[in-house]
């Protein structure tokens, strides 16, 4: 069973006003403004989950880089021909592996508060709990629209390429279905020329947007178009997923001889970086245009493991932080738009050790930065923790946006969602004991981190 006080400091004082704070946001809707979560599992109300394996443990690369780590191949856990139940049997039988960690933390409470097991998941109850959860996927109760109602999920947001033509999306709204599932506009495909398959994408850029791409202009032409269109769709934001934060203005006529070099498959290494921190910089002049929220998530060496991006693709948990600096790559960007009052930069980080030194205090300057949570490695109790004592006395929590759970696995979100509130909880209820905020203060603060910087930021 889940402690009702779980995560809270032990001193009885700053866990009696904890519990109290933690009561005022356990219910509220959660706003999900940045995620993976596939959208085709609610484009037609009569799809249903496939079963436990499918859901908990195939699409998330916390649970499967934890297993590989351990010598449990991918040929199997990945496998379409192996058994479910043998998958999940051993997926149980070594779930203590997750003792103590976040996936843990969010695994539990997904079986406890969506599905109702409330015995530890082992290798002699993986069989009735797995029983236990495909009988309700079967029921019309579990179908994704349903669980999303369930789940209490007032908006959630997914992350798309700029070539998808966003049918899922478009099925949603013609369905009548009132779930509310908006877009998220990602060109990483497009504006890195490393990409594999670049100019495969470029001409489905050409086609998804009718514009015919042959030039620079028409590259930037066919971006805008593709924004509008996301736009008209729910979506306010972009997302970028550079190596590094790196931002540069290239001349017109470089950006040109870049992009035709590309275009006949010859650019260097130094194209590929250079067009890249140019496009960033096009990136926030279409966003001061259109209004779009400019999210960068970098300090990420992506499919680190070759054989396993060889054989399995991407997003298997070989995505490992490397350190990164943001003062000075960002300069040319925020030089030119970080005082626009049109402009809005959300920065995410991997590595922690900029949170006092660089990011709190751009946040805590300009008025278009803000910074995101806590994010995948540090997505946790602890990680929390060090987030708000290292940002928050320079920056504040109202130059942050909340919380989003960046997530594929779509069950636990409410489980991030319930670690960050009572996290949020637990931090305020410190300072209100040692009087640096009133109780008034403590009630505002805490809807605020649960909702309220989320939505003010993404404008939902």
């Amino acid at each position: 069973m889940l402690a009702t006080d779980r995560f809270f400091d032990p001193d009885p004082a700053q866990k009696a006003a904890a519990l109290e704070l933690y009561a005022l946001v356990h219910d509220l809707p959660i706003v999900s403004p940045h995620g993976h979560v596939d959208p085709s599992l609610f484009s037609n109300p009569e799809r249903r989950f496939d079963g436990p394996v499918e859901l908990l443990i195939q699409p998330d690369h916390y649970v499967l880089r934890m297993l590989y780590s351990q010598g449990i191949p991918y040929e199997v856990l990945l496998s379409k021909e192996e058994d479910p139940r043998h998958i999940w049997q051993l997926f149980a039988q070594n779930f203590y592996l997750f003792r103590g960690t976040p996936s843990g933390v969010w695994l539990t409470h997904e079986l406890e508060a969506v599905f109702g097991v409330t015995e530890k998941l082992n290798a002699d109850s993986a069989a009735r709990i797995y029983d236990q959860i495909q009988a309700a996927l079967l029921t019309p109760e579990y179908s994704p629209r349903n669980v999303f109602k369930k789940l209490n999920i007032e908006v959630l947001a997914t992350t798309d390429s700029a070539t998808d033509p966003l049918l899922q999306h478009q099925a949603m709204r013609a369905s009548g279905w009132d779930g509310k599932i908006i877009p998220t506009f990602r060109p990483d495909s497009v504006i890195n020329l490393a990409v594999p398959g670049w100019k495969e994408n470029i001409a489905a850029l050409s086609e998804v947007s009718g514009i015919e791409v042959s030039d620079f202009k028409s590259f930037v032409r066919a971006l805008e178009q593709r924004r509008a269109f996301f736009m008209s769709l729910g979506a306010t934001a972009s997302d970028f997923g550079p190596y590094q934060p790196t931002t540069e203005w290239l001349s017109d006529q470089a950006a040109e001889a870049v992009f035709q070099r590309a275009l006949k498959g010859q650019p260097t290494e130094e194209d590929t970086a250079r067009f890249l921190a140019h496009m960033l910089c096009e990136m926030a002049r279409m966003s001061v245009e259109d209004g779009m929220l400019m999210q960068i998530h970098p300090a990420v060496y992506r499919n680190y493991n070759p054989d396993v991006y060889t054989k399995f693709g991407a997003d298997k948990g070989f995505d490992i932080p490397v350190a990164t600096e943001y003062t000075r790559n960002l300069h040319p960007l925020l030089e030119r738009f970080g005082n626009h009052p049109n402009f809005r930069l959300l920065l995410f980080t991997l590595d922690e050790s900029t949170y006092a030194r660089e990011l709190a205090p751009l946040a805590g300057a300009y008025p278009s930065v803000k910074l995101g949570p806590p994010w995948w490695f540090n997505d946790s109790l602890n990680g929390m923790r060090r987030f708000f004592d290292q940002v928050m006395e320079t920056a504040g929590i109202y130059n942050t946006a909340g919380f989003n759970d960046d997530t594929r696995a779509f069950l636990s979100i409410p489980a991030r969602h319930d670690v960050w509130r009572r996290a949020s909880a637990n931090w305020l209820a410190g300072m209100l004991v040692r009087g640096m905020i009133d109780r008034e203060e403590a009630e505002s603060m805490v809807v605020d981190l649960a909702v309220g910087l989320a939505k003010k930021a993404y404008r939902l």
